[in-house]
């Protein structure tokens, strides 16, 4: 059984809303946020955009939360207690939380909350985060009683998801499938106005449960997709905070003595996924020479300026049940007769197609474009663009017609727990359009290893299967693991309480600006 120490967590907020309540407000004035790419949705439970989710923790607040470590946090709720047999989840909720509308907060607003994502009809594009709830009872106006389908151990995890939030019932009754224009939540800031790929503005939510916050009137996020433009923003000042960073400007804008620079870990992968149903990438063989064929250091100083390292492991470190690997090394000789082994002793041409159509990836293609014509692989490259990138791969219906060879892409875990890093892109139920299993690779004891750890609620068992699924896949390697990046922001030093999470989302209530 897993609970929260329910009083213990009331107790221990009560005091810090004590403490802050008489706190007056440190700044009248809009901070801006300049980030890379624009907002595709308002709705948390229909996109994918770690970043539209990031923003919609301004208006937005779920039933639980992950802190800056990614350790799980109650917030509407104050605690839960599971069944032993892992399929009834008991939640607790806050009493006295208002939506920004005025409607209260409740086990009501909870059900037609997650009823509205498990209809089929509505077509949301969390609908599989959430697929495994059987029903929802309301048991009194604040518990919850969730019954799931089959036991899913990565639940509470889903439910801390920044996707996973509560909107007013009153406005989606008004609103319909038009939600995703007039966000309505209970979170510290209301919405103002959304200018598709320009900004969006929220302001104070004077209602907000937790006294003393937010601590600013304003908060704007701008959509600035130039690097240099972002980075010249927080200098002259007319943002507080830019993410990501150009990683070859970091030195330079350390020297400015208004501004600090970040460098904060992260949970995100680079890998080429390989197309293992077509040749050549059917060949282990040829998928390992590949792995061997790139300096995994060199593209970490090359592209990342540094701020990056070689992967290791499928799932990097700080995502919950991650093995810890040794890199594959760096080895052009052993990949090279590795390829004469599978037949390809004179290499072979492909393609080479960048997931992302920034600076960044840019150099990132061109430097394994290199690495691979070193070993005799003659890679042709093409930086795809949102739209290409969804007709090309996400919307493939057929693996045997599936355009996609090599694909260079990233990944958070953004769960926090080793399911999100290897089901959606590893399990042969990932293959798109359902999810992101661009490898279209499958292994039945890595299907059932990933079957079974959500089944089981036995930590050292689930431990088991998870390493059992990594070294499996390590050395199936339908990837070439590439590096673990780091995620660079920059900051005026006057704005505090804004931070870059592992995931790449945002952390924020407790932003402010001094005077």
């Amino acid at each position: 059984m897993q609970r929260f120490k329910i009083k213990r967590t009331i107790a221990v907020l009560g005091l810090a809303v004590g403490l802050l309540a008489g706190s007056p407000a440190m700044a009248t004035e809009d901070v801006t946020i300049a980030v890379n790419i624009s907002l595709d949705s308002l709705d948390p439970y229909n996109t994918n955009s770690t970043l539209a989710q990031a923003v919609g923790k301004s208006y937005y607040e779920g039933l639980f939360m992950f802190d800056k470590d990614l350790k799980i946090q109650p917030l509407l709720a104050t605690g839960y207690e599971a069944s032993e047999d892992g399929l009834t989840y008991t939640i607790k909720l806050r009493d006295g939380v208002k939506f920004q509308d005025g409607t209260d907060f409740n086990a009501d607003a909870v059900k037609v909350n997650l009823e509205r994502v498990l209809d089929k009809s509505n077509g949301l594009a969390r609908y599989n985060q959430f697929s495994r709830i059987e029903k929802v009872d309301v048991v009194d106006p604040l518990t919850v009683k969730i019954t799931l389908k089959e036991p899913f151990s990565a639940f509470i995890n889903s439910l801390a998801h920044p996707s996973a939030m509560m909107i007013s019932p009153t406005a989606l009754k008004k609103w319909g499938k038009d939600i995703t224009f007039h966000p309505t939540g209970t979170g510290p800031f209301e919405f103002v106005e959304w200018k598709p790929a320009t900004y969006l503005k929220v302001k104070k939510f004077d209602g907000y449960w937790q006294k003393g916050y937010p601590k600013i009137d304003t908060l704007t996020f701008r959509t600035v997709t130039d690097n240099n433009t972002r980075a010249a923003m927080v200098q002259t000042g007319e943002a507080q905070f830019a993410f990501p960073l150009p990683f070859e400007q970091a030195k330079l804008l350390e020297k400015n003595d208004k501004l600090k620079v970040v460098a904060a870990p992260s949970i995100i992968a680079r890998y080429i996924s390989m197309n293992v149903q077509h040749k050549p990438f059917d060949d282990v063989r040829v998928r390992q020479a590949i792995n061997y064929a790139i300096n995994k250091e060199a593209l970490a100083k090359v592209a990342f300026a540094g701020y990056a390292f070689p992967s290791q492991g499928v799932i990097p470190q700080g995502v919950q049940y991650a093995k810890k690997m040794d890199p594959w090394p760096y080895d052009p000789k052993k990949a090279k007769e590795l390829l004469k082994e599978a037949g390809y002793a004179d290499g072979f041409s492909t393609q080479l197609w960048s997931a992302y159509n920034d600076g960044t990836s840019a150099k990132v293609v061109q430097f394994l474009q290199q690495q691979l014509g070193q070993v005799g692989i003659k890679a042709s490259v093409e930086l795809l663009e949102s739209g290409q990138r969804v007709q090309r791969v996400q919307q493939a219906q057929d693996p045997k017609t599936a355009p996609v060879r090599m694909y260079y892409a990233g990944w958070s875990a953004s769960t926090g727990e080793a399911d999100w890093a290897l089901r959606p892109l590893l399990a042969t139920s990932g293959w798109p359009p359902v999810f992101n299993n661009t490898a279209y690779y499958s292994n039945p004891e890595v299907d059932e290893d990933i079957k079974n750890a959500l089944l089981t609620t036995d930590d050292a068992e689930k431990t088991k299967l998870y390493a059992d699924a990594q070294d499996r896949i390590w050395k199936d390697a339908p990837w070439a693991f590439l590096v673990t990046m780091k995620l660079l922001s920059a900051q005026s030093k006057n704005l505090t309480g804004f931070n870059v999470m592992p995931d790449g989302s945002f952390q924020y209530k407790d932003v402010d600006l001094k005077p």
